[in-house]
């Protein structure tokens, strides 16, 4: 077991030799105020842009830059081909010299509060700008970025649809470092009442929470999967949904449990990759998604897996140029199973057509 003082050690040595050769940025800067939790924002909007398009916020882990993750996820990819909008909210070294987002500290966890304020004022300014359909806006994030993905998640959950969170954890359960490093390591995690309540207290005025997907390597030995579990506990308690899977489904690597409601909505999806340590799925062979630190080719893309449920790609087939142009298959889907049972319940919440 790292020391708390080896694991700083560690993160640093990452943060000097990680990203040496940034790649060529398809993102612009994105000015917004007020700014309390001083953090960068970058923007991709593709050329062929739907009408009333879809938001998707992206947040990289430690050591990352919001190029860095893009060039490998694949999401600004992914977005000109579905005519959606991509912010990306980055951390700055003044605020983290590692450029982890500061998910633990609790001045910017809070709602209208630090960083937190800083990624709505953010989305705030992308919706207006340019006509986002405020019923589709989405968050998901690796690690720190997970973590804090379920940040806004918690605290704005009348802002999200839904978000997908990436080898993170579960919200509130951190308010120091070295707390922060001992939920890392799965040790003291509150029981699931807890949890639920801690949801509860971010956003007491709010009743209405969006769907999640959760996503861990099973050999993760960063970020302990005992998390995966308390953010399993913590949003099936406020979407009050029983500890078993409605359905459970193996496909490769990637074992999915999902949690339903009454009406056949899919509410929770948990996808457990056997054997991948700490980082983002990806899948180079088939999506050109590109291989770096944390961002680990399992031959699964989680990008496109997620954009799929949130109903951003139908069945993963690709739109022609125009935004309304008729759609023709890619053959990267997977049909069947799970994944027409999420299909039919985002087409019967309206999410799909």
């Amino acid at each position: 077991m790292r020391s708390l003082c080896d694991t700083l050690e560690r993160l640093a040595r990452l943060s000097r030799h990680t990203h040496p050769h940034e790649p060529a940025s398809r993102l612009a800067d994105l000015a917004f105020r007020p700014n309390p939790g001083e953090l960068s924002a970058r923007l991709y909007v593709p050329t062929a842009l739907a009408h009333q398009p879809a938001l998707v916020v992206v947040l990289h882990g430690c050591t990352q830059t919001a190029a860095g993750y893009d060039d490998s996820s694949g999401w600004s990819t992914l977005a000109d081909q579905f005519g959606f909008v991509v912010l990306y909210p980055e951390q700055t070294r003044g605020n983290n010299p590692n450029l982890c987002f500061n998910w633990f500290q609790t001045d910017d966890i809070r709602r209208d509060q630090g960083e937190a304020l800083s990624i709505r004022q953010m989305i705030e300014t992308v919706v207006i700008t340019h006509g986002i359909d405020r019923k589709r806006i989405f968050a998901t994030g690796l690690s720190a970025g997970g973590a804090m993905a379920n940040v806004m998640l918690a605290t704005y959950p009348d802002v999200f649809a839904g978000g997908a969170i990436i080898a993170g954890l579960p919200y509130g359960t951190a308010s120091t470092i070295p707390e922060a490093f001992d939920r890392m390591r799965g040790h003291g995690l509150p029981r699931a009442p807890e949890l639920a309540e801690l949801l509860v207290k971010a956003a007491p005025s709010v009743r209405s929470w969006p769907t999640v997907s959760i996503w861990h390597g099973t050999a993760d030995k960063t970020v302990s999967s005992a998390n995966a579990i308390a953010l399993l506990d913590q949003w099936r308690g406020v979407h009050k949904l029983n500890s078993e899977p409605t359905a459970i489904e193996t496909a490769d690597r990637d074992t999915t449990k999902v949690w339903k409601d009454d009406a056949g909505q899919v509410l929770i999806s948990y996808h457990a990759i056997s054997g991948m340590g700490h980082g983002t799925p990806i899948d180079v062979a088939s999506t050109g998604e590109k291989a770096a630190p944390f961002m680990i080719d399992v031959g699964i893309s989680s990008t496109r897996q997620i954009a799929y449920e949130w109903g951003l790609t139908p069945s993963f087939e690709k739109r022609h140029d125009s935004p309304t142009g008729n759609p023709s298959p890619d053959n990267t889907g997977r049909p069947g199973g799970i994944q027409e049972t999420i299909e039919a319940a985002l087409r019967s919440a309206g999410l799909m057509k």
